[in-house]
């Protein structure tokens, strides 16, 4: 009897510790899946308390950085610029990459080179490039979603002409389309349905997406919402027009494709000739590091092509 009873009360334990378990890895990973979508919404990590979510910004390497950067003008336009570049990191962790990537460039630059002004300049541009990466990233996101974005409309009022409300047409744009414009519609979707009205919800939309036609769907809905009217069609029209931008866009960069080209030969030729040059006749190419006046020579050189560059890109640059 008193075998049984032990093996009654170990097999008993047994289902209440497994239970136990159970309940608790389910609760963990509910946690989880609600942490993963609140960090879509934003760059914050997330804690439940007595049942209710609270959400706080997620630290970088240098927390009390982050907080002065945080009340500057320029924190606060790197942080926009990060979250429409769509990497995962914060503007104290840029700060510090561009130190040491200014560093680093200055030390390499002195060690080959032994001229300080040329030093200043590497070390400039080690300041400037992760910014710069993130500018080409934002870039790069953003054609994406202006490429994607008519699909997004036509599922949209597809979704909305089958009977589906607006908020759940939403949801499913951001489940059938991929990133960025299906992450970008998530953010959305997930803010509304935490209780955000659903036109601030766009609005932030249309700031973390600066672009004209995401600007017209916002108020093309705005204006639907208040007014009436059949909100399929008009997305239809609006998907019709962002297409038809698009053939004009492609036929203009055909057109002005020659003056692109010449402004990239016209940057890199003289950095070609000037290797060239090194290796053919190197006294000659280390007069323009040995001399004073070969030292401003390439100073004005460099600035001159580089504002040439810029200059010929805002000619051909035509918005349409």
């Amino acid at each position: 009897m008193l075998a049984a009873v032990l093996v009654f009360f170990v097999a008993v334990g047994f289902v209440i510790g497994g239970y136990a378990a159970v309940t608790r890895l389910l609760t963990a990973m509910a946690e989880q899946r609600l942490e993963r979508r609140l960090r879509e919404v934003g760059q914050a990590t997330v804690e439940v308390i007595d049942g209710t979510v609270v959400k706080h910004q997620v630290a970088g390497p240098l927390p009390a950085v982050e907080r002065a950067l945080a009340r500057t003008g320029a924190g606060a336009h790197l942080a926009k610029l990060i979250e429409q570049s769509g990497t995962g990191t914060t503007p104290s962790a840029i700060l510090v990459i561009s130190i040491v990537s200014a560093a680093g460039a200055a030390f390499v630059c002195n060690i080959f080179v032994r001229q300080p002004a040329v030093a200043l300049l590497a070390g400039i541009g080690g300041l400037c490039a992760p910014t710069g990466w993130l500018f080409q990233r934002r870039t790069a996101r953003l054609r994406r979603f202006e490429e994607q974005f008519p699909e997004a409309l036509d599922l949209l009022s597809r979704a909305i002409r089958a009977g589906h409300a607006f908020q759940s047409a939403l949801g499913m744009v951001a489940e059938e389309l991929p990133p960025p414009v299906g992450a970008e519609f998530r953010k959305t979707f997930d803010e509304q349905n935490y209780g955000l009205p659903l036109k601030d919800a766009l609005n932030e939309l249309a700031q973390r997406i600066p672009l004209v036609d995401v600007r017209f769907f916002v108020t093309a809905v705005a204006i639907q919402r208040e007014s009436g009217g059949n909100l399929s069609e008009i997305l239809d029209n609006l998907g019709y027009v962002v297409r038809e931008r698009f053939k004009i866009l492609r036929q203009v960069r055909v057109h002005t494709a020659h003056g692109r080209f010449t402004g990239y030969v016209l940057l890199g030729l003289p950095a070609a000739l000037a290797i060239a040059i090194s290796y053919l006749s190197p006294e000659h190419m280390n007069l323009m590091f040995t001399e004073p006046l070969g030292r401003t020579m390439l100073i004005g050189a460099v600035i001159m092509q580089t504002v040439g560059f810029f200059w010929i890109r805002q000619v051909v640059k035509i918005e349409v």
